[in-house]
C-alpha cells in the first residue's frame, strides 16, 4: 500500500538530471603502491603477517592494492607505539590539543575533494556522497576540539569542612575498527572523540576499503600530533582479534555486524575492557494519513536508497494509513 502510494508520486517528484559539475574522471590509474600500515609517523610494512587481502575499485572490478594482513607482532608494535605517543599527548592541557585537532579539521576541510575522490574509488560511493562524508569529518574533528578544554570533574563539599574532587582522565590506548560503508568518516568519528580526551588510537579498516584511513593518518601528523598516536593497521579478523586480546589496549571501538560485534565484546570481556559497538539495525518508515505526501516519498527515497541502501540505517518496512491507498488510486 505505501510503496504503491510512493511509486505513484515519483514522476511529479522527480527532477531531470543535472550535469556534473566535475569534469568526467578516469581511475585506471589509481593503485597503491606505498605500504598500508601506518605506525610512528611513517607508512610501514608490517614486521609479521596474518595473511592477505586484495582491494577493489567496486566501479570497475579492477585491483587496487593487494597487502600484507597484520600479524601479532606487528599489532604489539603499532599499541606499544601508541602507548609511547599517549605519554606525550596525555600531558597536553586541553587548549593545545584543540589547536591541533583544529588544524587537522582545516586540513581536511581545504582537502575535501582530493579525500572524496580517494573515497570514491575506495568504497564506490558516488562524488556526491562522499564530499558530504568528508564535511561530516571535519565538522566532527571541530566539535570535539572544542570540549578538549572543557573536560572537568567535580567538586563537591563534604562535612567538617573537607572537600572531595574527581577529574578526569585518558583512558590510554584506544582500538578503533571501522567498515567499508564509510571509512574515512568512521575513523575520523572514532579517533576525534579519543584524541580530544587525551588518548591514543590503533585503527583497523576493513580489508575492504583499506586506503582512506592512512590520509587522516597523515593528516594527523601534518596537523602536529606525536608519532604513533594514531596508527593504521591493516587485516581481517585475525588482525582484529589480535587488538583485541592485547593486554595494552584499554578500549575497543567496533562498527560492523551482530555477530562480530559478539565476538569483539567476548574477546574485550577477558581483559575487562570497555567496548561501544555500532551494528546492525532495524529502521521502520511510519506514514501517517495526514502526511505532506511529496515530503514522504522525499523521505522514503534517501531512507531506501541512500549509498545504495548500503547503511544500517536504511528502512526496513513502511507503514501508512486509508489516505495512502486513496492517493495510490488517485495517482494511478
Amino acid at each position: 500500500m505505501v510503496l504503491r502510494a510512493l511509486l505513484a508520486a515519483l514522476p511529479t517528484l522527480l527532477r531531470a538530471p543535472r550535469p556534473a559539475c566535475v569534469a568526467a574522471m578516469s581511475t585506471g590509474t589509481f593503485t597503491v603502491s606505498q605500504p598500508l600500515n601506518y605506525r610512528g609517523g611513517a607508512r610501514v610494512e608490517p614486521v609479521d603477517a596474518s595473511g592477505t587481502e586484495t582491494a577493489f575499485e567496486p566501479a570497475t572490478g579492477r585491483i587496487i592494492a593487494t597487502f600484507t594482513c597484520s600479524g601479532e607482532k606487528e599489532v604489539d608494535l603499532a599499541v606499544q607505539n601508541a602507548k609511547a605517543a599517549f605519554k606525550l599527548w596525555s600531558t597536553k592541557s586541553g587548549l593545545e590539543r584543540c589547536r591541533i585537532l583544529l588544524e587537522a579539521a582545516k586540513i581536511i576541510r581545504e582537502r575535501t575533494d582530493d579525500i572524496a575522490i580517494v573515497e570514491t574509488i575506495n568504497n564506490g560511493k558516488s562524488i556526491f556522497e562522499a564530499r558530504l562524508d568528508v564535511a561530516s569529518c571535519w565538522q566532527c574533528l571541530e566539535y570535539f576540539a572544542g570540549l578538549a578544554g572543557s573536560l572537568a570533574g567535580e567538586h563537591v563539599q563534604l562535612p567538617g569542612g573537607s572537600f572531595g574532587y574527581t577529574r578526569r582522565e585518558p583512558l590510554g590506548v584506544c582500538v578503533g575498527i571501522g567498515a567499508w560503508n564509510y571509512p574515512f568518516q568512521i575513523a575520523c568519528w572514532k579517533s576525534a572523540p579519543a584524541l580530544a580526551c587525551g588518548n591514543a588510537m590503533v585503527f583497523k579498516p576493513s580489508p575492504f576499503t583499506p586506503v582512506s584511513a592512512l590520509l587522516l593518518a597523515e593528516i594527523y601528523a601534518e596537523a602536529g600530533v606525536p608519532p604513533g598516536l594514531f596508527n593504521v593497521v591493516q587485516g581481517g579478523a585475525a588482525t582484529g582479534q589480535f587488538l583485541c586480546q592485547h593486554p595494552h589496549v584499554a578500549k575497543v571501538s567496533f562498527t560492523g555486524s551482530v555477530p562480530t560485534g559478539v565476538k569483539i565484546m567476548e574477546l574485550s570481556a577477558k581483559g575487562i575492557k570497555p567496548v561501544t559497538l555500532e551494528l546492525g539495525g532495524k529502521s521502520p518508515l511510519i506514514i501517517f494519513s495526514d502526511c505532506d505526501l511529496e515530503n514522504a516519498v522525499r523521505g522514503a527515497m534517501m531512507a531506501n536508497f541512500l549509498t545504495q541502501g548500503q547503511v544500517r540505517t536504511v528502512t526496513g518496512g513502511g507503514w501508512g494509513g486509508a489516505a495512502l491507498s486513496a492517493a495510490s488510486s488517485t495517482s494511478s
